[in-house]
């Protein structure tokens, strides 16, 4: 009985405990379905199929599991994308191109190649498609990807899904598209559209090009640009020989036969252009012939462009490298830019060349320097008008603009171009050009504080920007000052500088940054000065110059007339009010006259001989001291040798001026010596020379006489008199020589008071010297006295007081040359 019970409790467990995989049921161990939905059994993109008492996972298309095998379980591995792309070579074909995705991939036809639905196709899953007599024109379908179901592209352009098993297959790709028929403005108008395989070429007219890229709009080219006359060659001799070689490449360029290339690479021909402005020559080397070309006495520019157009029309290997270069720098010399017409025809010069040469430069960025110039470019062939922004820069100056500024709202052409260019020594040449400033800065005098900088875009409409370019400058002179932004106005009077379109928006000692609603060339002014008191200085000069005219008149008449002061410092006194008379008057009747340049210059030289008269009457009157000092005898200057001190030295020093530098006289604002070139130093460097040897001159004299005043027989009438005229004569000095010292210092706005000294004393003078050798003169006053008198008696007796005057006075210029006075 016992031996039953335990058999029956053994069934019973064995009944309860069923294998893996299996649960009970009913009293049955049942299979368990581990792939019922919801089950991550299996993770991400793959398939869990069931067994008996267990199961397996397989991984989706386009994936496979990290553990290589086809079956497996979640422990042993997962899912991960095929790269088709990758591990089927040339899976797309030929004319395709792969582009993998999570367990597929896509197939894109190639430039000249598109399917016919126009987008992007993909072969993945099971196939529901169509065979060969069912093809649908632009039917997408899905297709199983493995090795014996590929995408490929055939050589007749189609793109097929093959199953080698049924052979059934779709077309996605067309043929070679015809861009000709689809847009007829492909190649703008002055063009024709040439079909060729998988791409098409622009064939341009005569006298338009696409610079070498054939898929470009055709352009006009305007080859007159380059044209050179009578007038250009007047202004600048040398640049017509630049001209003709910018033609000759214009020319070759608009021949339709020509390849529409330059014989001349756009690289070539920067380096010739930055080249015209650079006076270093360099040799064409390599062959025999052009060696003994240049050989010959060159007319440098001339003669290496001539060279240079030999060797590339003769296929030459220096047509591509630098040997081809260059020319003198002539264009940009001092000697040769002396108008503000000859800039004006640089400027124009070098910007229709940037013109020309830059949609044929390869590089996009391109960087070239010379002495005297520094260029940089940039370049873009995107197919759509290009967006986002430029920098360039130089060493002194850089611009910020957009490309859409560059490209513009006109046809684009295929090409966009942007350049900066800066003259390193051109800001000399066009510092006097000021005229177009005077009417709304007529009080200010100027100076150019940065490079002279031209910006170029390939934009033909620049004159209105839609955004302004920014140029930011680097001042010359770190100085906080007054700083205008300016562009060269070549209209106006052959060209001048204009604020018109710029703005000046940031500024400090070093920098300047400058908004500008156009382009052309651009510099930084600065402020010298500005008189914010004009109308009172011209007031006081008006006036003082009136009263030193009267005053010099009477002292004139004085001196030549009255008989007891004749001598030798009268006769220096004469002619010293007779040059400040001439120059006063001269500088209150034609100072500002300057409409006629040739009228202006000669008034300029009227009052440089006059004003160097005056001082050099002065010196002469410092050496008569000393004589009177220091000789005992032949104490006396002779009126001849005066003459030709007093006359002849300033007359020598204008004529040497004006041979050196004659445009040196007159200037935009007034007709006056000029700044440029230190001309001005033609007046204060012998003004200066004759100041500082009448103080030597004054020191000896002041030291002579305290020696002979503690004498021990000192002729004091003597004495007292000479320590007169020496004090009268320092007293004259300041008057006449330490104003001009205050006229050096008129260069800053903080020294205005300096203005009002200079204002003061100049326009004063005349009346100064008549107060101190008429009216400080007891004689003089006497002969004043004798002729304003109605008195017959008085007169009579003034005669007799004369007479015995004259006698004594001529016995004392016997010995000592003088008068009393």
């Amino acid at each position: 009985m016992t031996r039953l019970h335990l058999n029956l409790l053994v069934n019973l467990l064995a009944l309860d405990n069923c294998s893996f995989g299996y649960e009970r049921r009913q009293r049955k161990c049942i299979d368990v379905d581990e792939c019922i939905q919801p089950s991550e059994v299996c993770g991400k993109n793959a398939q869990c199929i069931n067994t008996n008492g267990s199961y397996y996972c397989q991984c989706d298309s386009g994936f496979e599991s990290t553990s290589h095998t086809a079956n497996f379980t979640l422990t042993e591995g997962s899912c991960i994308d095929i790269n088709e792309c990758f591990k089927v070579r040339d899976v797309c074909g030929p004319s395709a191109t792969c582009t993998n995705a999570i367990g597929s991939y896509f197939c894109s036809c190639v430039k000249g190649y598109a399917s016919q639905s126009n987008h992007s196709f993909s072969c993945q899953g099971r196939h529901t498609g169509f065979n060969k007599s069912s093809e649908r024109v632009g039917a997408i379908k899905t297709w199983l990807t493995t090795p014996q179901f590929v995408a490929m592209c055939i050589t007749t352009g189609s793109h097929i899904c093959i199953d080698k098993r049924s052979e059934l297959y779709v077309y996605l790709c067309l043929s070679d598209i015809n861009e000709c028929d689809e847009d007829s403005s492909i190649c703008g108008q002055l063009g024709t559209c040439e079909n060729q395989e998988g791409s098409y070429r622009c064939r341009c007219q005569d006298g338009a090009s696409n610079f070498g890229n054939e898929q470009a709009h055709c352009v006009a080219l305007n080859c007159d640009l380059y044209k050179t006359d009578s007038k250009s060659q007047k202004l600048l001799p040398r640049l017509d020989t630049f001209l003709s070689l910018m033609r000759n490449s214009c020319k070759q360029l608009g021949q339709s036969s020509g390849g529409q290339v330059s014989l001349m690479s756009g690289e070539t021909l920067l380096e010739v252009t930055i080249g015209s402005v650079d006076e270093s020559h360099r040799a064409l080397r390599g062959t025999e012939p052009l060696t003994a070309l240049h050989a010959q006495p060159p007319s440098s520019f001339l003669h290496e462009t001539h060279m240079v157009m030999v060797c590339c029309s003769s296929s030459l290997p220096c047509c591509s490298v630098k040997k081809v270069l260059t020319a003198g720098d002539d264009l940009l010399s001092s000697e040769a830019l002396e108008s503000s017409s000859q800039v004006s025809e640089l400027l124009s010069s070098m910007e229709n060349a940037i013109k020309l040469i830059g949609p044929q430069l390869k590089k996009n960025r391109t960087r070239k320097e010379s002495k005297h110039a520094e260029v940089e470019l940039l370049i873009t062939r995107e197919k759509s008008p290009p967006r986002g922004p430029i920098h360039l820069s130089t060493e002194h100056a850089q611009l910020d603009t957009t490309w859409e500024t560059a490209a513009g709202t006109s046809a684009y052409p295929g090409f966009a171009v942007a350049s900066l260019v800066a003259y390193k020594e051109l800001e000399s040449t066009t510092n006097g050009s000021f005229h177009g400033l005077s009417r709304t800065h007529s009080e200010t005098s100027f100076q150019i504080n940065s490079k002279v900088v031209t910006a170029y875009v390939s934009n033909p409409d620049t004159s209105h920007l839609l955004t302004p370019a920014t140029f930011t400058f680097l001042h010359l002179q770190s100085k906080d000052a007054e700083h205008t932004c300016v562009y060269w106005d070549s209209s106006s009077q052959g060209g001048s500088w204009s604020p018109r379109g710029c703005v000046k928006t940031q500024s400090n000692s070093t920098h300047t940054v400058c908004s500008c609603s156009h382009l052309s060339s651009f510099a930084v002014l600065m402020a010298l000065y500005e008189i914010k008191d004009a109308f009172q200085l011209q007031v006081i000069t008006w006036v003082g110059l009136s009263l030193s005219l009267v005053c010099l008149f009477l002292c004139i008449v004085t001196f030549s007339c009255c008989r007891s002061i004749q001598g030798t410092r009268n006769t220096i006194h004469l002619h010293l009010c007779i040059s400040l008379f001439i120059a006063d008057l001269t500088f209150l009747s034609g100072i500002s006259s300057t409409e006629n340049r040739g009228g202006c210059a000669f008034i300029a030289g009227l009052l440089h001989f006059f004003f160097l008269s005056a001082f050099c009457w002065m010196f002469l009157e410092g050496v008569q001291l000393y004589r009177m000092v220091v000789l005992v005898f032949n104490t006396t200057l002779r009126t001849v040798y005066m003459l030709a001190a007093g006359y002849g030295v300033p007359l020598l020093t204008v004529i040497i001026s004006a041979m050196a530098y004659s445009e040196g006289y007159g200037t935009k604002r007034y007709c006056w010596l000029s700044l440029e070139r230190g001309f001005i130093w033609s007046f204060f460097g012998p003004v200066c020379v004759i100041i500082v040897a009448n103080i030597f001159f004054f020191i000896i004299t002041v030291w002579k006489l305290a020696e002979k005043f503690s004498s021990l027989n000192p002729d004091l009438s003597k004495l007292r008199k000479i320590r007169t005229f020496t004090i009268t004569a320092i007293a004259q000095l300041c008057v006449l020589g330490i104003m001009w010292i205050f006229g050096c210092f008129q260069f800053e706005e903080s020294m205005l008071a300096m203005s009002y000294l200079f204002t003061i004393f100049n326009s004063l003078q005349g009346v100064l010297i008549f107060v101190m050798h008429c009216l400080l003169s007891k004689q003089v006053r006497e002969e004043y006295v004798r002729f304003l008198s109605c008195s017959p008696v008085k007169e009579k007796r003034r005669d007799k007081y004369s007479e015995s005057s004259s006698s004594q006075a001529l016995r004392m210029t016997q010995s000592t040359g003088e008068s009393q006075m």
